[in-house]
């Protein structure tokens, strides 16, 4: 399975957000990676460059490759409706964020990690695809062996003080959850525009 490997903490000081690796070190460093330090300011950025980096923070907010993150645009693209709206509700719906917004994981990787390995189910069927969309009435549960409860409550442990989405029915208990509808752009919170994304896509 293709991902991103390397560190999440120059990811976020390059693009200026924090978009994953250590919350410390962000902020103990903000600014760019590489040998110059904070030395100066950063360049003024033309149209396409902030673009570009909108489109980047939205990508790896996610955890998306750039193949899988043009094929999102294009679904969005061609159904009815806001594209820039429909595209953040194709990948708040992905598996393994979902398993991150129910709070059984504590990071975008953990949750991949955890359906990749097999301990999430879908529907009462056990899958290792973290790509997967899902629609309004599926239900996800972690399965019942020990190791994959085990997963689960330290996730539930970790993002304790995590809220679950409203559009979202969690039992943490029991290690399951259900998507009740589609989130709303409100109740979406993207570290990026996305109607800048739209734009890029569009030239």
């Amino acid at each position: 399975m293709a991902r991103h490997t390397g560190s999440q903490t120059k990811i976020s000081r390059r693009y200026n957000t924090f978009l994953g690796g250590s919350p410390k070190a962000f902020e103990k460093r903000p600014y760019p990676p590489g040998q110059h330090g904070p030395k100066g300011t950063r360049r003024k950025q033309s149209d396409y460059a902030i673009a570009l980096a909108e489109k980047q923070k939205l990508r790896h907010q996610y955890g998306v490759l750039e193949r899988q993150f043009r094929r999102y645009f294009a679904i969005a693209n061609s159904k009815r409706g806001v594209p820039g709206e429909i595209l953040l509700q194709l990948l708040e719906t992905r598996l393994d964020n979902l398993v991150l917004r129910m709070g059984f994981a504590k990071t975008t990787r953990a949750a991949r990690q955890m359906v990749s390995h097999g301990h999430v189910r879908v529907n009462g069927r056990r899958t290792n695809i973290s790509s997967m969309n899902l629609k309004p009435g599926d239900e996800v549960t972690i399965c019942p062996t020990d190791r994959s409860k085990r997963l689960a409550a330290k996730g539930v442990d970790q993002t304790a003080s995590q809220t679950v989405p409203e559009w979202l029915l969690v039992d943490q208990e029991n290690f399951s959850g259900k998507l009740v509808r589609l989130p709303s752009r409100d109740e979406i919170n993207p570290v990026a525009n996305e109607q800048l994304v739209v734009e890029l896509y569009s030239r």
